[in-house]
């Protein structure tokens, strides 16, 4: 059962309100036009293991901490496999929390959905429509109680969507989810969306906005740093909204562009921005490596593996983001590295090395093997030798001694990997043929992802052996995939080449970001001099104009960017990002963000110095021990934006306001820094000794670290003057 019932679990609910209204959800557990390969889809997607637990237990949870006490599942697409599982779970014998499904054959959209929801009179107020792939620990209180408010004062205001910052990549122009890069315009003081595109131009960087937009909105702010957390609170008019208009199927593309542009109706829909809480959808493979390490990493704290919740099972939290179940066999030679789960009753052979990798229950893995940044599901047998690098493996696939998945690879239920196998990045392997008829996710928001797949049953208890001769007695082929191996390689659909790595859970190509950014810097030339809309900002009328707002707009971008920075940084630490790598990264976001190289070397000193900060230490002179090996260890990094001397200036300020603000203990370890940072041609001594000029008309108190360094300076000062006359006595 759950640890935290449901009056322990609501946190900063309101129960007074609560118990007034009874809230209820519309939960969709299909897949809308989901990025998800169907090879994976043999099971339904929210029943997919995401950190070893199942997508829509997240989303149960969430719902049920939230106050909501009635959800509607809908089912259409493989729905016997989720039905089983809800009433063969404990969400069916909760208190409070009642869960029914909804059962459809012939419904192929959210519209369709929606519509029989509007049929079957179960809706009687305000609802949540959420899908089964949304992650988030928000509370939803002020976001209802916003609606509830706007409703009282207009009829018309049908909906709120939560939505979050979320700054895209000016290189792949998309969210750090894999999703498209979207633009919203919103009304700064009502909060009404006005405008909503996802399926902007990208190529040329151009949007194009109606004129009675601007005319009906003097005010509106133009946003691209938005991420739609598909999350949506809505009257029941929302619902006979579908009924009316039949050719409402998609809930975005269809519904939400069709209130836009409706000058009729009048029907309006607003937003709700959150900051510290946590919403994302899963709707590709990004995502679900995203999602994944933020799960890891706390931030959709209480659903986090240590913390009991439904349908996960007990962990321990070690250091470094390590999570372990009670019950595994680990060799002592065998290294488990940070941001790693290892699940209940699995075994992990000597000298196997496992780093930011996910690895399910009842597996087992053999000596030698390396497997990074992986998602291992369950029942899982990786033999001796074996490499596996940023790919999928389902339930019950064999990986035999000495094969190697390269990165992007998937390999679905039960497939067989034949010795000394190298599988290609992103290839994509099956028990069963590729279908010959996709369905196209532009024509269907639901699609049967079991088209062209059929069940795979009578294999669970056979072994290997078995399993191979019956599947080459039915003319499977067995030498796609090696000595041994069994399965099918889909091949990529035309056209879909590029989808494969941004939608990938390996990280991106460098010669794929290096052509990206170059063509971005094209992009930035050619419009520079011209007068071209702003794609995130806000449009004003002239009376209305402010500089104040300009200047507070520019703080906030530069507490953004150097989060952003900060963000970069501990990736590449944790996943063994090579600088290169980083440094195209870090480039993307000065040009999303209107950066010089001198913000992007305060930025990333300022990370270099949190990460030391925040690493283990017991004493003052480990601090200074940690800081000093963090600076070597990526000093390529920080002098990539070190090329003048005011780049090497502004890491000393930044250094300065570290010691003042942030981080006081660094205050004694100064100078040793700054002596450190010169020993590694980091700081050349010009740049110290200007920052000394410039500082001898300030005032004493700002000249508190210049007295430290004295001595230092002093030093440098000498060596500098006696270098000059050797060279002059030279000439």
């Amino acid at each position: 059962m759950v640890a935290q019932r449901k009056g322990a679990s609501r946190v900063s609910e309101d129960p007074e309100e609560l118990a007034r209204v009874s809230l209820q959800a519309v939960l969709l557990a299909d897949s809308f036009t989901t990025k998800f390969h169907p090879i994976t889809l043999e099971r339904p997607k929210v029943l997919l293991p995401l950190v070893n637990v199942p997508m829509i237990n997240y989303t149960l949870s969430w719902l049920e901490s939230a106050g909501v006490e009635e959800v509607f599942v809908f089912c259409c697409a493989n729905s016997k496999q989720v039905i089983d599982y809800l009433e063969n779970s404990e969400w069916v014998s909760l208190p409070d929390f009642a869960v029914t499904t909804i059962e459809s054959h012939n419904s192929v959209s959210a519209g369709d959905a929606l519509r029989l929801i509007y049929e079957r009179n179960v809706i009687h107020g305000d609802f949540v429509l959420i899908t089964g792939d949304t992650i988030s620990n928000m509370s939803l209180r002020r976001a209802l109680q916003e609606h509830k408010e706007r409703k009282k004062k207009d009829s018309n205001a049908v909906m709120t969507m939560v939505v979050k910052r979320s700054k895209p990549s000016p290189i792949t122009h998309q969210s750090r989810l894999g999703t498209d890069e979207l633009f919203m315009a919103i009304d700064p003081n009502t909060k009404q969306l006005v405008y909503y595109e996802d399926k902007a131009d990208n190529s040329k960087g151009i949007i194009h906005l109606d004129k009675s937009l601007l005319m009906d909105n003097p005010s509106m702010s133009l946003r691209n740093d938005m991420q739609d957390c598909y999350i949506d609170i809505c009257s029941p008019e929302v619902l006979s909204l579908f009924t009316d208009n039949f050719d409402y199927q998609h809930l975005r593309r269809h519904f939400v562009k069709g209130l836009l542009l409706d000058d009729i109706m009048g029907y309006k829909i607003y937003t709700h921005e959150i900051c510290s809480s946590y919403a994302a959808r899963i709707d590709n493979y990004r995502s679900y490596d995203t999602v994944s390490k933020d799960i890891i990493q706390r931030w959709t704290y209480p659903l986090v593996p240590d913390v009991k919740f439904f349908g996960n099972s007990a962990y321990k939290l070690e250091r470094q983001g390590m999570y372990r179940a009670s019950e595994i066999l680990q060799a002592r030679s065998a290294q488990v590295g940070p941001f790693t789960v290892i699940g209940d009753n699995s075994k992990i052979g000597g000298n196997t090395k496992i780093t930011n990798s996910i690895i399910g229950q009842g597996c087992s893995i053999g000596s030698n093997v390396t497997i990074e940044g992986s998602y291992i599901w369950d029942n899982v047998t990786i033999e001796d030798g074996c490499k596996l690098s940023h790919a999928i493996v389902c339930d019950g696939v064999i990986i035999k001694s000495g094969a190697e998945l390269e990165p992007g690879v998937i390999l679905s239920f039960k497939v067989i990997v034949g010795d000394q196998f190298v599988v290609p990045s992103y290839s994509k392997v099956s028990l069963f043929q590729q279908p010959t008829n996709q369905d196209s996710d532009e024509e269907l928001e639901y699609a049967d992802n079991s088209s062209g797949i059929v069940e795979f049953a009578g294999t669970t208890d056979k072994s290997s052996s078995e399993q191979s001769k019956s599947l080459e007695m039915q003319g499977w082929p067995a030498s796609e995939l090696g000595n041994g191996g069994i399965g099918y390689v889909w091949s990529i659909c035309e056209g879909s080449v590029e989808e494969e790595w941004r939608h990938s859970v390996a990280p991106i190509p460098s010669n794929k970001l290096e052509k990206a950014l170059q063509a971005a810097d094209d992009e930035l030339e050619l419009t520079q001099d011209s007068n071209v809309l702003p794609t995130s900002g806000e449009l004003k009328s002239d009376s209305n104009f402010s500089d104040g707002d300009d200047n507070e707009d520019s703080r906030d971008d530069s507490i953004h960017f150097e989060k952003e920075v900060e963000a970069t940084f501990l990736r590449a630490v944790h996943e063994n990002i090579k600088v290169d790598n980083v440094i195209l990264e870090v480039n993307s976001l000065r040009l999303s963000y209107n950066k010089v190289a001198a913000d992007c070397a305060g930025a990333i000193f300022y990370s270099l110095m949190k990460f030391a900060y925040d690493s283990p230490h017991g004493s003052s002179s480990e601090l200074l021990q940690n800081t000093t090996n963090i600076i070597t260890k990526w000093k390529k990094l920080l002098k990539y934006y070190l090329a003048d001397m005011d780049e090497e200036i502004e890491v000393i300020l930044k250094f300065e306001e570290i010691c003042l603000e942030s981080a006081k203990e660094f205050t004694p370890h100064f100078t040793k820094i700054l002596c450190h940072l010169y020993d590694q041609e980091i700081i050349q001594e010009d740049a110290i000794l200007r920052w000394d000029d410039e500082k001898k008309e300030a005032d004493d108190s700002d000249k508190l670290f210049v007295k430290q360094a004295e001595k230092f300076i002093e030093w440098l000062r000498v060596a500098s003057e006696e270098e000059e006359e050797e060279e002059e006595e030279e000439e």
